[in-house]
């Protein structure tokens, strides 16, 4: 990732905290044991006639993928544990309104960087949950969002 001035920084978490989304989810996955695996998203949305904006967001952040919706508006996702982590740690210090997204995803990635999906612990799986909760629990969604015993079902922690 290149240099980033604090202004780009304050810039691009301003942007984030009025038209982008934090997300941990739950994803269903074929090639695994478990067939499930989390997945951390940083996501930045804009109407297509204004896209220059996102692929300024991801030169100067140096990773993440554009892609235009049927609806008329473009994405900028960043996925990935460590990736999303590094940009939230740069990111951190300006945003204001996804303050507690942040945190929860920072405390996900930290986890999820260090420990492989089949080493995590009941303690952590839980924990991770609770993350899951946090940030659904912020953001709009216009789809059903899963419940703590929807979510511990999926990850067999249920007694």
């Amino acid at each position: 990732m290149g240099s980033r001035s604090k202004i780009e920084l304050a810039y691009i978490s301003g942007f984030l905290d009025g038209d982008g989304s934090l997300m941990l989810q739950l994803k269903k996955r074929s090639d695994s044991r478990r067939g499930i695996r989390f997945m951390t998203t940083i996501c930045f949305y804009q109407d297509t006639r204004h896209e220059k904006t996102l692929y300024w967001i991801r030169k100067v952040l140096g990773i993440g993928y554009i892609s235009k919706r049927n609806d008329g508006i473009t994405e900028l996702r960043i996925n990935g544990y460590k990736q999303t982590r590094e940009i939230l740690r740069s990111l951190s210090p300006y945003i204001r309104f996804k303050k507690l997204q942040t945190d929860a995803l920072l405390q996900a990635c930290e986890i999820l960087s260090n420990i492989k999906f089949n080493k995590l612990t009941k303690i952590q799986l839980q924990k991770l949950v609770d993350l899951i909760l946090v940030i659904q629990n912020e953001n709009y969604v216009t789809k059903k969002k899963k419940t703590k015993s929807e979510l511990y079902k999926v990850l067999d922690l249920t007694p």
